[in-house]
């Protein structure tokens, strides 16, 4: 009977560890629809500002700009490059953060001077174990991504790679490919790159207005990069959110998945259990009973 009680205090301890994880992925269910609902509500605005520098850009073909200087004058050993690596702040999301940091391990093993900007605890803490050159003024979480927030950031960046501490920045972060798939990947944010800007390509029989920047087509760029700048940090944010608790509603899947595979092997073994002792038990009787007769 004592295997029994153990048989059966186990199986308790499964079911209620399957009620923690069903919980988290109905959780991390609604975060990821709130996530990507925000995301969508924002990229029609950030997606016109796209193109109004690719219509500047088409208009104005030799303009010359600090956001789109690549600097090319200073040698690869010698160039500063900022990260912003974006991280969970927690763990049970299964391979979502080491994809990140790997990459961004990749980043590091380039020549430069390197200079992380990190966006969750996760990342933070598993740098700072490695002596890499952390921004200990920049301490961001990654719950609820906001405007505010990623106006914040971009302000900081754009000031250093105005002031030349820093000659390239890229981001990385978790991009979802669709439902079940999402994919960490590397985008850099400055300096921005014309071709970029070149493939959203017009019909030829399109007309083409002349237009008139004013006070110059250099004040104009500098009041909409740094917008567009927002924007892509804003949608990265917001993608890695999303990434994350879709990772996590994979992970919590699977781990309610595996939970009712064990109770269902544990309940078969219980009922063996419980069936071999009732067995003793009736055996016993009936030895009692036939030792009464003789």
């Amino acid at each position: 009977m004592a295997n029994i009680r153990e048989i059966q205090s186990r199986i308790n301890s499964v079911r209620d560890t399957m009620k923690i994880t069903n919980a988290m992925y109905m959780i991390s269910s609604s975060k990821m629809t709130q996530a990507k609902k925000k995301l969508a509500d924002t990229e029609p605005y950030f997606y016109a500002l796209q193109g109004e520098i690719s219509r500047i850009l088409r208009h104005i073909p030799e303009l010359e700009h600090r956001y789109f200087d690549r600097r090319e004058k200073v040698p690869a050993q010698d160039r500063k490059i900022g990260s912003i690596v974006v991280t969970a702040d927690k763990g049970l999301a299964g391979a979502y953060n080491h994809n990140v940091v790997k990459l961004e391990e990749e980043i590091l093993g380039k020549q430069g001077n390197h200079k992380l900007f990190i966006v969750g605890e996760l990342g933070r803490h598993y740098f700072a174990k490695r002596g890499v050159d952390i921004d200990t003024h920049f301490q961001y979480t990654v719950q609820k991504p906001t405007m505010h927030r990623a106006r914040d950031i971009a302000s900081v960046l754009l000031e250093q790679f105005r002031s030349g501490e820093l000659d390239e920045i890229y981001i990385v972060y978790t991009r979802m490919v669709n439902a079940v798939q999402s994919e960490a990947e590397v985008l850099r944010l400055l300096p921005l790159e014309r071709s970029s800007f070149n493939e959203l390509k017009m019909p030829l029989n399109m007309y083409r207005e002349a237009i008139d920047l004013y006070p110059s087509a250099e004040a104009v760029m500098d009041s909409i990069v740094p917008n567009y700048v927002t924007g892509m940090i804003y949608g990265c944010l917001v993608e890695a959110y999303a990434s994350e608790h879709n990772a996590r509603m994979m992970s919590m899947k699977s781990a309610t998945d595996s939970a009712q595979e064990l109770i269902h092997d544990l309940s078969v073994i219980y009922n063996r259990a419980r069936q071999a002792a009732i067995t003793q038990e009736i055996t016993e009787v009936c030895s009692g009973a036939r030792a009464q007769q003789k």
